[in-house]
C-alpha cells in the first residue's frame, strides 16, 4: 500500500513560526525585508509565496529552508537549557541576534 503524503501548507508553517516567536505580521515583515501587505495578501487570497519570498521569511526567522520544510524541529538531542536558549533566540530579531552574538563573543574573550 502506498501512503500518500499530506500537502505541505506554507502559509500555516509561516504562521506557526511567527506565532512561536510572538511576532506580528508587521514584525515578520520587517525582519524578512518584505512588506506587511505582501504577507497579508498571501493569507487573504490564499496565495503561495515564491521561493525568493520564502527564503526572505526564513532569513527573518533565522532558520534554513531545510528547517522550514522539515516535519521535525531537529532539536530532539538538546537538553532543557539548550532548548530554552534556542526558543529565546528564535524570538529575537536579526539585529538582536547580532548583538547577542557580539555579547557572547565578548564574554568568551574575557575568560581567564
Amino acid at each position: 500500500m502506498k501512503r500518500e503524503r499530506a500537502e505541505f501548507d506554507i502559509l500555516k508553517r509561516i504562521d506557526q513560526e511567527r506565532d512561536a516567536r510572538g511576532w506580528t505580521d508587521y514584525t515578520l515583515a520587517v525582519n524578512s525585508d518584505l512588506t506587511q501587505s505582501t504577507i497579508s495578501t498571501w493569507r487573504s487570497r490564499n496565495l503561495q509565496p515564491n521561493l525568493a519570498s520564502i527564503e526572505k521569511i526564513c532569513n527573518g526567522l533565522g532558520i534554513t529552508l531545510s528547517q522550514f520544510f522539515s516535519e521535525s524541529d531537529g532539536n530532539e538531542h538538546l537538553n532543557k537549557d539548550q532548548q530554552h536558549i534556542l526558543d529565546l533566540w528564535n524570538r529575537l530579531s536579526p539585529k538582536q541576534r547580532e548583538a547577542l552574538i557580539k555579547l557572547i563573543e565578548a564574554l568568551l574573550d574575557e575568560r581567564p
